[in-house]
């Protein structure tokens, strides 16, 4: 009952930057049981990009878009570490009237969390894909570099014909590595390991259990922290989000706050070594 009721009260919060910094700020609470506060501890810093007028700057509202990304990615360190676009909806007309690949990947461009894999030429729910146009996904977190995308739906191929591909997430400051997210097992027995930027593995991890198996890093780790390292120059921080199979590079998306500020590490106090690797 308090989760509904905490919920209704951010919810009538006004959508102004004021409304935002008081929703973002009972979100860090309730997720911390602690106030966010002015040191360089990760979350901290997020918090306070997140509610800054930073994440209102052109380049990072346009990198939040899931196929405007792609010209930025293209123009810095080249198409070919762009995923496909098969087709581009821009409206509920469109997708209705369009016939999807009996392979694919559907997702929103103004979101986040929101994907639908065809594998086999399954039937698709086109109502959830119409519904998508109607969200705005600033209003869920109040990230504000989403209040004013324009609702679309991206259709790619399904990547490395659907065999096991990582995700990895570099957390980069000042054009700089300095953490890297391993994600394991994202549809079944989701695990995280973690990286220094010297690819070190760390004995933390956030918000997902640590994998505590052997994992062996891809050959061509060098060429993502290029690619990785090149994409984050234009920001202070931001997390780039890149899937390969050893071989090819290809980037998902542009992470202007992470988990939204809202992550726990495992164990908590490890938060402190986390920060000191990404911000010393």
């Amino acid at each position: 009952m308090l989760t509904k009721v905490l919920a209704s009260v951010l919810q009538s919060l006004p959508k102004t930057r004021t409304g935002d910094y008081i929703f973002s700020y009972m979100l860090f609470l309730r997720a911390h049981k602690r106030k966010p506060g002015a040191s360089m501890l990760l979350n901290d810093y997020l918090f306070r990009l997140k509610t800054s007028n930073e994440m209102l700057s052109p380049l990072r509202q346009f990198t939040s878009d899931k196929a405007l990304v792609k010209h930025f990615v293209a123009a810095t360190v080249g198409d070919q570490y762009n995923i496909e676009s098969i087709a581009v909806l821009e409206s509920k007309d469109q997708v209705d009237s369009y016939k999807f690949p009996n392979t694919c990947c559907i997702k929103p461009t103004h979101g986040s969390g929101r994907v639908i894999l065809r594998r086999n030429g399954e039937p698709i729910d086109k109502a959830e894909i119409k519904a998508w146009f109607d969200l705005n996904y600033y209003l869920y977190k109040r990230e504000i570099n989403y209040r004013y995308a324009q609702p679309k739906v991206i259709i790619e191929p399904i990547l490395f014909g659907g065999t096991k591909g990582e995700d990895y997430k570099f957390f980069c400051y000042e054009g700089k590595v300095k953490l890297l997210q391993v994600d394991i097992g994202r549809h079944d027995n989701h695990t995280r390991k973690y990286y220094d930027g010297q690819m070190n593995e760390q004995d933390f991890s956030m918000k997902r259990p640590r994998e505590l198996g052997a994992y062996e890093l891809p050959k061509n780790m060098a060429e993502m922290i290029a690619v990785a390292e090149k994409l984050s120059s234009y920001f202070g921080f931001v997390r780039i989000d890149l899937y390969s199979d050893g071989n090819a590079i290809y980037v998902g998306e542009i992470t202007h706050c992470p988990e939204n500020a809202c992550a726990r590490f495992i164990p908590v106090e490890a938060e402190q070594k986390a920060s000191d690797l990404i911000f010393n």
